[in-house]
């Protein structure tokens, strides 16, 4: 089941995405296109996944991580959510804090035996999610001052201080989730 919904999902915004790659490449709308284009890269992720015969994470990570590439690469940049709506760009970055503290609670699910899972601190637990969120955040941002540097001069339009704004929306989210993830240690 888990196969199937990825796959479909994965093709699905594929499909999407190349449908829009060649309409904005037709229009000569450069800035778009590129957005698709990334789009399709990114779609194609948790195939690849697949195809490597890993199949890492549950459903609803899977899910999220496409409405988060909806959200940020269809309305955000191609329907100019971050200019039309000025709050967009900070319930993305919240929202990304969030799903990748899920994300970090799935890895850390993973990657340490369920006999040996009660015996691990709750604060290892908590900095371990902390990390992948802030480390996410991060990353992002630093995929934001490249992305400005070399093709779309558009995605740190708040400077310094947009940047310092995402970082710490991603941090308080990412915060919320080690939380909770410490509290809920024993039902994880």
């Amino acid at each position: 089941m888990k196969l199937k919904i990825t796959l479909t999902l994965s093709i699905s915004f594929i499909i999407f995405m190349l449908v829009l790659l060649f309409f904005y490449l037709i229009k000569g709308d450069s800035s778009r296109w590129q957005v698709a284009l990334g789009g399709v890269m990114a779609s194609a992720l948790p195939t690849l996944l697949l195809f490597k015969k890993v199949n890492l994470f549950p459903i609803p990570i899977i899910v999220g991580y496409y409405l988060f590439l909806f959200c940020s690469l269809f309305l955000g940049s191609i329907e100019d959510f971050y200019n039309r709506f000025k709050w967009w760009d900070a319930v993305l970055h919240f929202y990304k804090g969030i799903f990748m503290g899920f994300v970090g609670i799935s890895l850390y699910k993973l990657l340490i035996a369920t006999r040996i899972q009660a015996r691990i601190s709750k604060w290892v637990i908590f900095l371990f999610v902390l990390s992948i969120s802030v480390n996410a955040t991060v990353l992002w941002e630093i995929y934001e001052f490249l992305g400005d540097l070399t093709f779309t001069h558009t995605m740190q339009s708040g400077g310094n201080t947009d940047t310092m704004y995402d970082m710490i929306i991603g941090m308080i989210s990412g915060l919320l989730i080690a939380i909770y993830s410490m509290k809920r240690r024993e039902k994880l």
